[in-house]
């Protein structure tokens, strides 16, 4: 007789152009082990290249979205001869290739948060695009608590919050409630639990109606622009709106706005 077949890590689903993607590690409270963060890598990857997807929506089953990196299994390769080195090596990098994915993806990226994302959880969140929060999540980042300061998580948290709020949440490791996280901006939004889903759903599907091809340019566009000077920025954002003009995209959309029309997007 055939052993059960173990659920996928990551779980899709798609609502018209707007693709789910669900943690799936309820059990471990949707730890990032190194085969979790592969699934998700890998479902990532696979939405890239789907034309049908427009919009990601990252979710997550159970009462955690994620609660940071898989402790257990990191605390086993302890053992090895050089004592977990080359390991933890690898899952950081990991782990860094995992957020940049999300930053650098073509497509919009949208958390939806419905219980604790602390850690390596909470740098998820922050790298992703949009952010929609139950009333009854929580935010942290605890690492100083048990001699592990957060240091990747902080590269996605300082990019979302001011530096005072950043280096606060990772000095003293204390839980945020959802509010306090849209109050510093690590979300976007916090709703009531029974219209998470559907609130999150109708924030995906409304920029999914927009032009794919635009939408792929403008967040490129934002994420190189922000890390130049004043000057620089504005010298790389006017040549790429030059080339966002050219584009069908843009003729079709603003000879629609003159003439008052519905645009009829070539994608």
């Amino acid at each position: 007789m055939n052993a059960p077949t173990a659920e996928p890590l990551v779980l899709t689903a798609r609502d018209g152009a707007v693709l789910r993607l669900t943690l799936n590690r309820a059990s471990a409270r949707n730890a990032l082990s190194q085969a979790f963060m592969a699934a998700l890598q890998d479902a990532l990857d696979a939405a890239a290249s789907d034309t049908s997807a427009r919009v990601i929506v990252i979710a997550a089953d159970g009462p955690a979205f994620s609660s940071g990196h898989d402790l257990k299994e990191m605390t086993a390769r302890r053992t090895d001869p050089d004592k977990g080195k080359a390991f933890f090596t690898a899952l950081f990098q990991q782990c860094s290739k995992l957020m940049q994915t999300i930053v650098r993806h073509p497509k919009p990226v949208i958390a939806q948060i419905q219980g604790i994302a602390t850690a390596a959880g909470c740098q998820l969140v922050a790298s992703c695009d949009l952010a929609v929060a139950s009333s009854t999540a929580r935010f942290a980042t605890p690492g100083v608590n048990i001699g592990l300061f957060c240091s990747t998580p902080m590269v996605a948290l300082s990019r979302n919050v001011s530096r005072k709020h950043a280096i606060e949440m990772l000095l003293t490791g204390e839980m945020i409630s959802a509010d306090e996280a849209h109050r510093l901006g690590l979300i976007n939004r916090v709703v009531a639990p029974e219209s998470l889903e559907a609130e999150t759903t109708k924030l995906a599907q409304l920029i999914a109606t927009k032009p794919h091809r635009t939408l792929k340019i403008g967040k490129e566009a934002f994420y190189k622009q922000i890390e130049l000077s004043l000057s620089d920025a504005y010298d790389y954002a006017s040549r790429v709106m030059t080339e966002n003009m050219l584009a069908a995209e843009a003729a079709e959309g603003i000879g629609a706005f003159v003439e008052k029309r519905e645009p009829k997007w070539p994608d």
